[in-house]
């Protein structure tokens, strides 16, 4: 029986193949001039194969000769140092239990450990159980569900979601069942199989034969029925949103309750200009050439708003890295499967997500969705939680439905620069981060000068994911309203149950002992986040907030070592 395998190895840049003994290789892979990690790529596996069990590859170098001791390997040097590319599986089973493939073709089925940011032992390990990255499935609780199905139902209520509770109880009571069945089916079809072992009577043989084929056949009626309803189960389960802090107004937007009022209004002696004629007389922004270019709602930043654009994004992230946060830029391009496990539809009727016709791709429209895969499908370490971050990213939203006077100028925008704050903690302390991002929040805004109110948002403006948000509303004079100029929600496990993102809560001192039955089982961990400074909202607030009698903008003095030590913004000599 042979194995035709392809080996890739980073080392240099050649397409070298040479034949490898599977005598030699252990001792090849083990020495300190191949630095790489080993995973496995399957493209033939049998269902039937011993090695076709679910889960994480995790391949023991020493067990190759198992697998190749009737042929040869090929390495190919390449630029990929983490693959093992598996073209043919005709080997007979291995007793050795270090090898493990996935049964799922094309599948690369497990990478290296990625280190967290700014902590490289941030990672317990690659989780060895997460969902497929093509095919995912949240780890919803259905049994609590169904034991608190008037509150959930009342919960989907007060959000007023599409949800269906009872459907879901539903489909998971006849899960359960046919779940019961099929096990008891597969337990006497090994009871069969045992029977068929040793010396049988050919009549009681053929008898067993028989009896056997009907189980098989009976068994894969049910196990079909089992993939149908837990696919309904899943897409229904999805739907159904987080639960609601008690803490939170039921009803629309405009039940929201306002927590605090920081600053007062300004009292202007003169009549007051909007942020877009202040703009356009300063030469700050260009809308037509934008519309020409990329469409409606796109814009230029020109001149001193391109310097306060920079100054914004780095006085913030600077604010929040003294506070103990990591600073990350992260991809403006996400997978779709990331967008929907961060609790958002990137396709849909009204969706506020672009997508890329003919991929599974999407542009963000929030850097809580790249850092939230950033962590996807891992076993943080206890040791370094809280993992504090503050994202830049640039967003993209459709902003569909939006229109009219409220939402003209930088108000409400395709694309955006943002910094984000986002918070990955133990769920005990997540209320604690909520209450701390409210107050950093605060805190910068009020450095600005800013007069703001913040506000504890009614069910129905929760989100999906959100368990609780306080949103942020400045006065902007020239709009004549507040406007939203930050939220900060606390998901709980909503995302993380999604994302596959958890925790083992143990101390270090058992984890190194690891005796046996002492380590708790992985919970999932809380995330949580918050808008550190929106860009083109904030430039509103500055521009509208600071204009002078004759036209021209103060800068925030906090600000002013950002821009090269300006103070003013000033209309230009012709």
């Amino acid at each position: 029986m042979a194995i035709g395998m392809g080996l890739g190895i980073k080392q240099a840049a050649t397409n070298a193949f040479f034949p490898l003994s599977p005598l030699h290789l252990p001792f090849f892979l083990r020495h300190s001039f191949l630095p790489f990690r080993l995973h496995v790529l399957a493209t033939d596996i049998p269902r039937s194969s011993a090695f076709s069990s679910f889960g994480t590859s995790s391949v023991n170098i020493m067990s190759w000769p198992c697998l190749l001791r009737n042929g040869y390997g090929r390495v190919q040097m390449s630029g990929r140092q983490d693959i093992i590319a598996i073209s043919s599986w005709n080997a007979a089973p291995c007793k050795s239990r270090s090898v493990v493939a996935a049964a799922s073709a094309e599948t690369l089925v497990t990478k290296k450990e990625r280190p967290s940011a700014g902590n490289s032992s941030a990672i317990e390990k690659k989780d060895s159980d997460g969902p497929d990255r093509t095919s995912w499935r949240p780890s919803i609780d259905f049994k609590w569900i169904r034991d608190n199905k008037d509150a959930m139902a009342a919960n989907v209520i007060n959000r007023k979601t599409a949800a269906d509770v009872e459907k879901v109880v539903q489909l998971y009571e006849q899960s359960c069942h046919l779940r019961g069945e099929v096990d008891k089916l597969r337990a006497e079809r090994n009871a069969v199989a045992n029977a068929m072992k040793g010396k049988v009577e050919a009549s009681k043989r053929e008898e067993l034969i028989e009896q056997g084929i009907q189980l098989k056949e009976r068994l894969a009626g049910l196990e079909e029925q089992l993939t149908k309803i837990s696919e309904l189960l899943y897409f229904e389960g999805q739907r159904i949103p987080n639960t609601t802090h008690p803490s939170v107004p039921i009803g629309p937007e405009e039940n929201a309750v306002v927590r605090k009022q920081v600053g007062v209004k300004r009292e202007f002696t003169f009549p007051v200009k909007d942020h877009m004629e202040l703009g356009l007389a300063l030469d700050l922004f260009d809308f037509e050439a934008a519309a020409e270019v990329s469409g409606n709602k796109f814009y230029y930043l020109k001149n001193e708003a391109v310097l306060l654009e920079l100054a914004l994004i780095n006085w913030s992230v600077a604010q929040l890295t003294r506070k103990g946060f990591v600073p990350l830029s992260t991809p403006d391009i996400v997978r779709s499967n990331v967008v929907e496990k961060c609790g958002f539809q990137p396709r849909g009727q009204n969706t506020q997500i672009y997508s890329i016709e003919g991929t599974d791709l999407c542009l963000a429209g929030t850097a809580e969705i790249p850092v939230g895969g950033l962590y996807m499908d891992q076993i943080v370490s206890n040791s370094v939680l809280p993992l504090k971050l503050v994202a830049f990213s640039h967003c993209f939203r459709t902003e569909a439905g939006a229109a009219g006077s409220a939402t003209r100028g930088l108000y409400r925008v395709h694309q955006f620069s943002k910094v984000e704050m986002f918070i990955i903690c133990c769920p005990e302390h997540s209320e604690a981060f909520h209450e701390e991002l409210i107050s950093i929040e605060e805190e910068l805004f009020d450095s600005l000068g800013l007069h703001f109110k913040i506000l504890d948002m009614a069910t129905e403006d929760l989100g999906a994911p959100a368990h609780r948000k306080f949103d942020i509303e400045a006065w902007m004079p020239g709009l004549d309203r507040y406007g939203e100029i930050s939220s900060a929600s606390n998901c709980t496990d909503y995302q993380s149950r999604r994302l596959n993102i958890r925790y083992r809560p143990v101390s270090e001192a058992l984890a190194v002992k690891k005796v046996k039955g002492s380590l708790p089982p992985l919970q999932f961990v809380h995330t949580l986040n918050a808008t550190a400074c929106a860009v083109p909202r904030m430039i509103i607030s500055i521009l509208e907030n600071y204009q002078q009698e004759d036209g021209s903008i103060i800068i925030p003095e906090v600000l002013q070592p950002y821009m090269g030590g300006l103070g003013f913004i000033r209309a230009r000599k012709l």
